[in-house]
C-alpha cells in the first residue's frame, strides 16, 4: 500500500484541499510554493504508479478534477498561472503536481522546498478549499 493510499484512507494526516468519490487533492508537505498541491486518483488495488497506465476515463477525470483544484489555487494564491507536472518518481502512486506560478522558475523541482508551519499549511489548504467550486 502506497503512502498516498494511506492518506486517502485517513491513516496518515494530510492538508486536504478537495475530494470526491474518485479523486483527492492535498498540499505537498515539501512545497515549491505556497499552495503546491498534489492531485491523486483513489484507486482500487493494485495502485497505478504511471499516469499513462490509467484507463482513459480515470485519466480524463483526474485532469478535470485537477482543473477545478487549479482554479481554487489561482484564486487563493493570486498567482499568474498554475503549473502542472507529472513526475511520478517519488511515490509509486499516480499524482499530479499543481504549483502556483509567477515565473517559470517557480516550477523547478531543484528549487529549495519551503518549510511552512502546520498553521500556515492548514490556512493555505482552507483558503484553496474555500475558493474551489463544489467538486
Amino acid at each position: 500500500m502506497t503512502l498516498f493510499t494511506r492518506i486517502i484512507k485517513g491513516e496518515i494526516p494530510s492538508y486536504k484541499v478537495a475530494e470526491d468519490d474518485r479523486y483527492y487533492a492535498f498540499l505537498d508537505i515539501n512545497p515549491l510554493k505556497k499552495g503546491h498541491t498534489l492531485v491523486i486518483p483513489k484507486l482500487a488495488e493494485p495502485e497505478a504508479d504511471y499516469i499513462f497506465d490509467l484507463d482513459d476515463e480515470t485519466l480524463a477525470g483526474l485532469m478535470v478534477f485537477a482543473k477545478k483544484v487549479a482554479a481554487g489555487i489561482k484564486a487563493a494564491t493570486d498567482c499568474q498561472r498554475v503549473g502542472v507536472a507529472v513526475l511520478g518518481m517519488e511515490v509509486n502512486h499516480v499524482h499530479v503536481h499543481l504549483v502556483p506560478l509567477d515565473s517559470e522558475k517557480d516550477m523547478l523541482f531543484t528549487n529549495p522546498k519551503l518549510q511552512l508551519s502546520t498553521e500556515e499549511m492548514a490556512e493555505i489548504a482552507n483558503s484553496i478549499a474555500q475558493a474551489i467550486d463544489p467538486v
